[in-house]
């Protein structure tokens, strides 16, 4: 069983940190990225607080202070801003209408570039938001990955735009064209890699991007931006750093963002997109919250069934949207499985992101700890209980899961996202009871279902994957593989995200059409055969 002394023990000083995961201290960012060029900053700066707290004179863990980053004003963000709306250029731009092979290049070049500083980018990751090692470790090579499987969706899409359309006397041609500047904001929680979800393929498209990084993890973006700088034209990725309402209010009063792709909370993203004067112009992109259910029936595999629960729950500490958030049982086996599930939850080792085997890492959020608490305090004092003894155990920004038995309808764990390491169990009778709070939820990104009856699981399919985007059969909610679309309904989410989904959300349609006449065909012809165009083109990349 944890104690609160057993967790304390864990914080480390930084020499007893084993050397290779050492930071040397402090680590400043002391610039950001505009018109192609590192700014130094010398106004204000932000100070950046590791969830991997200090021991303290008394050994009780304090707060550590690693580094700190640029805290920029409206005018810093307005001149990132001008910087992008000059690279797009109403359209006419060198970005937007360069070859689609050569923005290739661009990138490919950018990913050599970013993978050179892996190590660097893993070690903050740990730091800044207290993801173990192997997650961090995947988080970059799956990012990367991620960028080389975007290029090769990129060349199957426009091989397929590379030849000409007749139809009804009209010759044609289909590609997909960029859509302006982008603004690009992605999470803490995996803040390299569902940033560059969204930036890289708006990037390759032909879209100027503008990057805020997460208010939690923004260290780990400094040691890019100078691939950033020297892997592409002036203006055509810029940075802005700070507080959101300082730097992310005049972008979006500007009018100049043309799209917002944005992954956090739908309240934040209503405030954001209500800024901008144009709104029916403005395209967004959003992954927002998420209660994804499980829902165990009487003839499910337990033992698995318990398997992918803890994994769904709690990887990363359950701070994922894909997270399964609320565990509902049939009452037939509610009590094996939450006593099972108990035992797993207890197994798990707490520890530093470095730890080999760690599974329970410290909560980079001030004050999530004592959020948490009142989730739990809220459900037991209604009549739940905490089923595994080192449930809700907390020292400085450790907290041991905690599963909690009993859950109802009245309780704010049945409803609210809870975003971190408690597992509420809800016991039903009829299925009806599931499936009626999937339907009333304002949520609908993902479901899992666990059973062995293809008949009953069968029946069960039909009516969810009408409420959610994706419905896992005997296994935990997750994003992956990045080729499957990624998306949700109701307030989870708004445009689809996969590799080649992600080409097309961040594009248009759009065509260039004459009727087939003589004299048409010929221009057609001289225009392809001179190149006097990259968009009517028959080039085939391959």
């Amino acid at each position: 069983m944890q104690t609160p002394d057993s967790l304390r023990q864990t914080f480390p000083a930084m020499d007893q940190v084993p050397p290779e995961h050492r930071l040397a201290l402090p680590v400043v960012q002391d610039g950001y990225l505009v018109g192609g060029a590192i700014r130094r900053w010398d106004g204000p700066f932000d100070e950046v607080v590791s969830p991997v707290w200090e021991p303290g004179p008394d050994g009780t863990p304090r707060p550590r202070v690693i580094g700190r980053t640029p805290s920029l004003g409206e005018a810093e963000a307005r001149e990132v801003l001008a910087a992008a709306t000059k690279a797009w250029d109403l359209g006419r731009g060198a970005w937007p209408t360069m070859p689609v092979a050569e923005r290739i290049r661009h990138v490919e070049d950018f990913v050599l570039r970013m993978i050179e500083r892996r190590t660097e980018v893993v070690r903050l990751l740990m730091w800044e938001i207290g993801k173990s090692l192997a997650d961090a470790t995947k988080e970059f090579d799956r990012t990367v990955e991620y960028v080389r499987d975007t290029l090769d969706a990129l060349k199957e899409l426009d091989r397929a735009g590379s030849r000409f359309s007749i139809e009804e006397g009209i010759v044609g041609q289909i590609r997909r064209a960029p859509l302006g500047v982008v603004l690009c904001m992605g999470p803490f929680n995996y803040p390299l890699n569902e940033t560059f979800t969204t930036l890289i393929p708006a990037l390759v498209m032909g879209n100027p991007v503008v990057f805020k990084p997460p208010r939690l993890g923004v260290l780990l973006h400094a040691p890019l931006l100078r691939a950033f700088a020297e892997s592409f034209p002036p203006g055509v990725v810029g940075s802005v750093h700070g507080d959101g309402r300082t730097v992310v209010s005049p972008l979006m009063t500007s009018g100049q963002v043309d799209v917002l792709a944005f992954i956090g909370t739908s309240g934040v993203a209503d405030l954001i997109r209500k800024q901008h004067p144009k709104p029916h112009r403005l395209r967004c992109v959003l992954g927002l919250e998420a209660k994804n259910p499980a829902v165990i029936l009487p003839d499910a595999d337990l033992d698995l069934a318990v398997s992918e629960t803890v994994l769904g729950a709690l990887s990363f500490n359950g701070q994922r949207c894909t997270a399964l958030k609320l565990v509902f049982v049939h009452e037939s086996v509610a009590d094996a499985f939450t006593a099972r599930l108990a035992t797993a939850v207890e197994a798990l080792k707490p520890g530093m992101p470095w730890e080999e085997g760690v599974r329970v890492t410290p909560l980079p959020e001030p004050g999530k700890a004592e959020r948490l608490a009142a989730f739990v305090a809220d459900a037991v004092g209604k009549g739940a209980r905490v089923a595994n003894p080192s449930g809700g155990v907390t020292a400085g920004s450790l907290t041991f899961p905690a599963v909690v038995a009993g859950v109802d309808a009245s309780m704010r764990l049945f409803r609210e996202e809870q975003f971190g390491p408690v597992v509420p169990v809800v016991t039903y009778r009829d299925l009806e009871e599931p499936v009626r709070a999937i339907v009333e939820s304002d949520y609908g990104q993902q479901v899992s279902l666990f059973g062995r009856d293809p008949a009953e699981l069968g029946r069960i399919v039909d009516p969810l994957v009408n409420q959610v985007c994706r419905v896992n059969l005997n296994s935990q909610c997750q994003r992956g593989p990045d080729a499957f679309p990624f998306t949700g309904r109701k307030d989870s989410a708004e445009g689809t995200l996969s590799v080649s989904d992600a080409l097309r959300v961040f594009t248009i349609r759009t065509l260039v059409a004459a009727k087939g006449t003589p004299e048409n065909k010929e221009i057609l012809t001289r225009i392809v055969r001179d190149r006097r165009s990259t968009f009517l083109s028959t080039d085939f990349i391959l």
